[in-house]
């Protein structure tokens, strides 16, 4: 009996010894970090690689991730500056930068980040109206990264980035804002519409302005054509009447010509005459005697001028 105590005992020491020396040999992969302790205190950091441990002396007391990690912060009831209650949650993005500050500096720094952001989130609304709440979110975020740097430093962290998720008003607060939109986007379609008719009427006068510039130009302009025109003509009639004269005082003036013309006046009187007499025009008694009319008019002494030479 005593030798199969004896024989269980020594099984049970081979299989912790067979135990801690597969717990020595310890395989760490990327982006991770072990911490090792000796004897209860910190020996050193395990990176990236293959590591041996001393069995029953060297014992890996925590295990650090390095990767950048999304840390949710629960929806928490904040007051603004003008005492509007609203509710607020958000993500913080962060890393592990010192694992030894990770491990002993804080018990847990994803609790203490998240609190941490929190009361920051808290107090930076509190200064804030509730229309500035919404407008002013860089600012909150800015600010919970500041206080959470300061505050990682000593943690072994670095928070990289804070977002506010939601921001959700009460809702009467929300019924309010939802009507104060739709009054001023009714007041903006308004205005649109005012300043669309009112562009609308300055381009009709517009148009009809040009159109009447328009007319009045081609009237002056056609006025103009029209008097240049009767100019011309007058000029030609008058270039034509004036040519016509002097022909008709050289013709006088050549031999015979006053005789010529005389006749050539008296068969367009006889045409006259003869044009007139079923006309109701009263004529003078003495309208044979057109030879009188000749010598008023200067002719008769021209015509016997010459038929003397």
């Amino acid at each position: 009996m005593m030798d199969i105590f004896v024989m269980v005992t020594w099984g049970v020491i081979f299989l912790v010894l067979v135990v801690k020396f597969f717990q020595s040999i310890r395989l760490v992969s990327t982006q991770t970090s072990h911490i090792v302790e000796r004897l209860g205190k910190y020996h050193k950091t395990l990176e990236a690689g293959f590591h041996a441990l001393i069995p029953f002396i060297d014992q890996v007391t925590f295990v650090q991730d390095l990767r950048e990690e999304a840390i949710d912060v629960p929806p928490q009831d904040c007051f603004t500056g003008d005492e509007v209650q609203v509710i607020v949650d958000g993500v913080i993005y962060m890393s592990v930068t010192d694992p030894v500050k990770a491990s002993y500096g804080i018990v847990d720094y994803r609790d203490a980040a998240v609190l941490l952001a929190q009361t920051t989130t808290r107090s930076v609304i509190g200064t804030l109206d509730l229309d500035r709440t919404f407008e002013e979110r860089n600012v909150i975020s800015a600010k919970v990264v500041e206080v959470l740097d300061l505050a990682g430093a000593s943690w072994g962290i670095r928070v990289h980035r804070y977002e506010i998720k939601n921001i959700a008003p009460p809702h009467t607060v929300r019924n309010a804002m939802e009507m104060q939109v739709n009054a001023e986007r009714e007041g903006r379609a308004i205005i649109a519409t005012a300043e669309g008719e009112m562009q609308s009427r300055i381009n009709r006068s517009e148009g009809l302005k040009a159109e009447l510039i328009n007319l009045s130009e081609g009237e002056m302009q056609k006025r103009i054509n029209e008097a240049e025109g009767n100019a011309a003509e007058i000029r030609a009639i008058a270039v034509a009447t004036a040519s016509s004269i002097e022909k008709i005082a050289g013709a006088l003036n050549e031999k015979g010509g006053t005789a010529a013309f005389k006749l050539k006046l008296s068969e367009r009187y006889i045409d006259v005459i003869r044009s007139l007499k079923n006309s109701k025009i009263i004529l003078p008694i003495n309208i044979a005697e057109y030879r009188g009319w000749l010598d008023n008019l200067g002719l008769e002494k021209t015509l016997k001028e010459e038929d003397m030479k």
